[in-house]
């Protein structure tokens, strides 16, 4: 379902290359310019009516998963590793309610870009929020993990739905006028966004102003010490261990969110718990725990995952 200080945040003490956390106000001069027009284009075409826009994304889908194929290779394998019991209709089946869902998430990321408050937090059942607010109220800090699931871009609503700071985890993309226009939609409604390569360094030293963070965790880790290995959906494979880590670094509760799309546009997201005491777990126990979730995530809606990623290349 990543920055949210907005778009003018200050430089850090990073490289360019990784953008850090002033990645949205460093623009190189060309993609300066090019930002107000490309805004300007996007927030346009998302004044465009909810009902026109679905039927642009239903023209979107011919195209891409009958015409352009995109990565569907990836995607079926991806599908029928993970789901070595179905049979080929099941599978392509499945494959299709993926391609749906990819080209209706991204034109609700396009709507994102003007609708309305009140509009957005009638998309989203959150449950267990409670969770949350009451580890906060603590003086506890609060990880919450998540996978690629439905349109996990929807969470930018959290922060009218819950009476806590919530930061996002993100990793800056290129160009960078892209990455400040995603900085721009996903900040609109109060999200902090916190650049992946500063999150140890940001979550120690604000210990004292408890807040709810979000990590993204169900990618391919970059190297195998970042990682623990693990059975997922009938692979071997290997887990981010970074929330884990953190959390037992800073004693912070660990949580997770599970979403699922409930019809089109429509989304539940419901807050789990997975460890409130992480000093007490056994090592890979967290990590385990967020694993196992995912998994039962992705099989309530199979439709819904990052098919595309590709998850197990290493």
């Amino acid at each position: 379902m990543k920055n949210k200080q907005g778009e003018k945040a200050s430089p850090p003490a990073t490289s360019r290359r990784s953008g850090g956390a002033g990645a949205a106000g460093t623009c190189k001069p060309r993609a300066s310019v090019l930002f107000p027009f490309l805004y300007a284009l996007v927030y346009t075409f998302s004044l465009l009516p909810a009902a026109l826009l679905y039927k642009l994304s239903s023209l979107l889908y011919l195209f891409i998963y009958h015409v352009f194929s995109y990565r569907k290779s990836v995607v079926v394998q991806n599908i029928a590793r993970s789901f070595p019991d179905k049979r080929y209709d099941e599978i392509a089946a499945i494959t299709s309610t993926f391609y749906r869902s990819f080209c209706d998430n991204l034109i609700e990321i396009l709507k994102s870009a003007s609708i309305s408050a009140r509009r957005q937090k009638k998309n989203v059942v959150l449950v267990g929020g409670e969770i949350v607010e009451n580890h906060i109220k603590q003086g506890r800090q609060v990880i919450a993990s998540m996978g690629h699931c439905g349109n996990w871009e929807i969470l930018n609503v959290l922060p009218l739905m819950l009476s806590v700071n919530v930061n996002t985890v993100y990793k800056p993309l290129s160009p960078r006028c892209i990455d400040r226009l995603f900085l721009k939609t996903r900040s609109r409604f109060g999200m902090k966004m916190i650049p992946h390569k500063s999150i140890a360094r940001h979550f120690i030293s604000h210990r004292d102003n408890p807040s709810m963070y979000l990590f993204l965790a169900d990618q391919c880790p970059k190297a195998a010490a970042e990682a623990y290995p693990f059975d997922f959906m009938h692979q071997k494979t290997m887990v981010f261990a970074g929330i884990e880590r953190l959390a037992c670094m800073t004693g912070a509760v660990v949580v997770y969110l599970h979403v699922v799309k409930v019809s089109r546009g429509k989304y539940q997201i419901e807050c789990k718990e997975i460890c409130a005491d992480p000093g007490k777990s056994k090592a890979t126990e967290i990590t385990g725990e967020y694993v196992r979730l995912l998994e039962r995530n992705i099989e309530e809606y199979p439709g819904g995952w990052l098919w595309s990623h590709k998850r197990w290349k290493r």
